[in-house]
């Protein structure tokens, strides 16, 4: 790893990213193809959270958030925060004073494969953060990583600039130039639901909906009554 801080990262179109955010995480996800979703491991560390923002990465050592602190330099109004390090690590490298400096330069969140400490105080300030993790052990700053450079969460890849959305079903990342495509697909996929939605308050079941008794009888499902069952169930 070259220890760097790389600057001047083009954004994607925050505009268009808020209008992303406001379709939500598995919408966005089922949208794009089922891609981008960081994976299960990823939770809000207090319920409610919801935001979308662009990504500034930064690589740490296990164990040391000095390039949290370098990073933090180089955010900027709608940005979120996203960490990884070179090896697992739980260590609490962000917590209150870390999310006061943020939301001082308008970040609108973090991420991280770490861990967090402090929890009751960033729900107070309502400041989203999504961690694998939560510790209160905490960490020095004494090894030098990497600021803004692509980073993997989960078997995703996380450019600099990407669009990070991110609610209480976890976080999804989309390649910054294909944020306006994947505003359309969302949009498409909500509009499908609400119909959907009308259909299932109306009464009308998913396996009708979705033709899928058609699916079950290729699998070689079969309806029994009750009585048939213990039949069977003697037969063998």
């Amino acid at each position: 790893m070259r220890n760097v801080v790389v600057t001047g990262w083009p954004r994607a179109d925050l505009s268009a990213v808020d209008a992303l955010a406001a379709f939500g995480v598995a919408t966005v996800h089922e949208a794009i193809g089922r891609a981008g979703y960081l994976g299960p491991a990823i939770r809000p560390v207090w319920p409610g959270s919801r935001v979308g923002g662009t990504a500034v990465t930064a690589l740490c050592w296990p164990g040391d958030n000095l390039m949290i602190h370098a990073a933090v330099e180089q955010c900027e109004p709608g940005d979120i925060l996203v960490v990884t390090t070179t090896s697992p690590s739980a260590d609490g490298a962000f917590g209150e004073l870390l999310a006061t400096s943020l939301a001082h330069r308008e970040v609108r969140g973090l991420v991280t494969t770490g861990g967090v400490r402090d929890v009751a105080a960033l729900a107070d300030m309502r400041f989203p953060v999504f961690s694998a993790a939560i510790s209160a052990q905490g960490t020095v700053k004494a090894t030098a990583g990497a600021v803004n450079i692509p980073v993997s969460i989960g078997g995703q890849r996380i450019v600099p600039g990407d669009a990070i959305i991110a609610d209480d079903d976890g976080v999804v990342v989309v390649p910054r130039a294909g944020v306006t495509g994947a505003v359309a697909a969302a949009r498409a996929r909500a509009q499908k639901e609400e119909v959907s939605r009308a259909a299932f308050a109306a009464g009308e079941l998913g396996l009708d909906r979705y033709a899928l008794r058609a699916v079950l009888d290729q699998q070689g499902v079969e309806y029994l009554d009750y009585e048939s069952y213990l039949s069977k169930l003697a037969e063998l």
